[in-house]
């Protein structure tokens, strides 16, 4: 295993988890009016780190390509 295939690993678990994230968050928004919320925050924040994830594996792409 190289480094490259544990980078794309880590991208799908990424990837994975947030995904799952939201959608337990968005079910936690439909069973429960009066906690949406905060639920609704909590989605907003996995899609925060999802974006800011993806930006640091692209950043590093970049840095590869540029150095190689």
């Amino acid at each position: 295993m190289e480094i490259d295939d544990l980078a794309v690993a880590v991208i799908i678990l990424i990837r994975a988890g947030v995904a799952l994230r939201i959608v337990f968050c968005l079910i936690r928004m439909i069973g429960n009016a009066e906690e949406a919320s905060m639920y609704k925050k909590r989605a907003f924040n996995a899609v925060l780190f999802y974006i800011m994830a993806e930006s640091v594996w692209q950043f590093r792409d970049i840095v590869f390509f540029y150095f190689k």
